[in-house]
């Protein structure tokens, strides 16, 4: 019998879909045998990364069969590095500074790899105009791989460069697909913004628009946050259904308008399904989205 499924008395024991977030890491620990104490530091780091939430020492105790002292040592020691950091006002741990780079590093490397590349060359190559491959990361969106259009005027967004949620199409797409407990809270922390006349920024509204996206599976942001600039996104999908990833194309509206743009949609999808076949088990986690 588990630590969680014991009978507990004075306390009312955690509901168990709160602790079922790590589907294989306490496998891995039981079946390292003596190298198990070098590798539960980066269990702890493969936890957090994977959860949809903060977890505390006593659930990662829990998830990895550590016992407590030991597992308020490894997280003391992440937090102390930069790996893991505290929620701001709980005891809860999520994934710090240095464990964001590491983990952008290792997809931002996979991403340039020859067939996404190649893949992202040959849509831009196709639409004529950037494309853009990106992740969330907290509550903002990360680009991992940008092709530019070969015009004089492009949008100069580096890999890595982060940027709103609720104003861009792969944003809004992300957010879209997020459970409506996960969103109110991302939406709640996260300003706002008006950065042009066309971004939406109502609650109200912008339900109404993760709405028209889940129903059309693409989105769409009409100069929302850059004057002038129109884009276009679809889901990548990981195995599991989830979005792992977005897929999206961007040109001035001089270029390309917003009807032109969603033209390009048909276009996108079969890119993004190569994409998603370009994703395995060992690089899905580091890019996970939601189920639908």
């Amino acid at each position: 019998m588990r630590k969680s499924d014991k009978a507990t008395t004075g306390k009312r024991s955690r509901p168990q879909p709160e602790l079922a977030v790590v589907p294989e890491v306490v496998v891995r620990l039981d079946d390292a045998g003596g190298s198990s104490s070098t590798l539960k530091p980066f269990a702890f780091l493969e936890a957090i990364a994977q959860a949809e939430r903060a977890l505390s020492v006593s659930e990662l105790s829990g998830l990895l069969n550590v016992p407590q002292p030991t597992a308020h040592r490894i997280v003391h020691m992440l937090e102390s590095d930069g790996f893991l950091e505290r929620e701001p006002g709980s005891r809860r741990y999520v994934p710090g500074a240095r464990l964001v780079r590491l983990g952008f590093g290792v997809v931002s490397v996979s991403a340039r790899t020859a067939p996404r590349r190649a893949i992202l060359e040959a849509l831009s190559k196709e639409i004529g105009e950037t494309c853009n491959f990106g992740i969330r990361v907290g509550n903002h969106l990360m680009y991992l791989d940008r092709v530019e259009a070969a015009w004089p005027f492009g949008l100069r967004f580096e890999p890595g460069s982060r940027v709103p949620l609720h104003c861009t199409s792969m944003g809004k797409l992300f957010l879209s697909f997020m459970s409506p407990i996960q969103r109110q809270r991302l939406l709640k922390i996260a300003p706002l913004h008006h950065y042009t006349e066309h971004t939406i920024t109502d609650p109200t509204q912008l339900e109404d628009e993760f709405e028209r996206i889940r129903a059309l599976d693409y989105s769409t942001d009409d100069q929302e946050f850059l004057a002038g600039v129109v884009c276009v996104a679809v889901p990548v999908r990981a195995q599991n259904g989830g979005v792992a990833a977005g897929l999206a194309v961007s040109a001035p509206l001089a270029r390309m308008s917003m009807k032109r743009a969603i033209q390009c949609v048909p276009l996108l999808r079969a890119a993004a399904e190569r994409m998603a076949d370009t994703f395995d088990r060992a690089s899905e986690p580091l890019i996970r989205g939601e189920k639908k």
